[in-house]
């Protein structure tokens, strides 16, 4: 068993069961990916794998101490990387080992973890679903947050109150979605459900934790 694996989300779609129900269902182009560094307590402190997806892309768009680090271990092409810790019954694998979509089968739980989409700027209604106050006239307070802390004591803003910022580009985890569907000629992994992200935005595809 692998505990996981690295791809791009390609966009949703839906499938329909034998029993003509239609399933909601995200593809992702999973792989193919490759061991670049075995971690082990004794040297690193913690069991870990580090892998790489194996992409068709310009040399010069990788750094140099990344493309040091990837020769090591065998692999070319790899930019995007990630840890996965090793949890007991996973493959011992090695540097320059492959990790394939077809290591999941279907009923399988994973969990996917991505960047979800950049709003830019936005107000406290929108991004902390706030009411509002009242749309009469006269009121002065349509969309504004309130008081954000008391003026004697503390007199100050105390850290984590919710004001309008940066909505979105936060890493985002769906837990326990159901892979429906697996194409092993084209590392693609078909999974019940929404994924975060847009189209074309590197996920991570984990064996679920709970």
């Amino acid at each position: 068993m692998i505990p996981g694996i690295l791809g791009k989300k390609i966009g949703m779609t839906q499938l329909f069961r034998a029993d003509g129900v239609a399933v909601p269902v995200t593809l992702l182009k999973a792989g193919p990916c490759m061991v670049t560094q075995r971690k082990t307590p004794v040297t690193d402190g913690y069991d870990a794998v580090q892998l790489g997806l194996v992409e068709f892309i310009k040399p010069s768009r990788i750094n140099k101490p990344e493309t040091g680090h990837t020769k090591k271990a065998g692999v070319e092409g790899a930019r995007f990387l990630t840890e996965f810790r090793m949890r007991p019954g996973d493959n011992d694998l090695k540097p320059g080992d492959k990790v394939l979509v077809s290591d999941f089968k279907p009923n399988d739980k994973v969990d996917v973890i991505g960047i979800s989409k950049g709003r830019g700027f936005a107000g406290v209604v929108r991004r902390h679903h706030f009411r509002g106050g009242d749309a009469t006239h006269g009121s002065m307070h349509h969309r504004a947050p309130g008081s954000i802390g008391a003026s004697s004591f503390p007199s100050r803003v105390v850290p984590g109150m919710r004001m309008g910022g940066q909505m979105g580009t936060d890493q985002v985890t769906v837990r326990n979605l159901e892979v429906i569907e697996i194409d092993a000629e084209d590392n693609v992994l078909v999974v019940k459900g929404a994924v975060p992200g847009p189209n074309g935005a590197y996920v991570v595809v984990r064996r679920a934790k709970r």
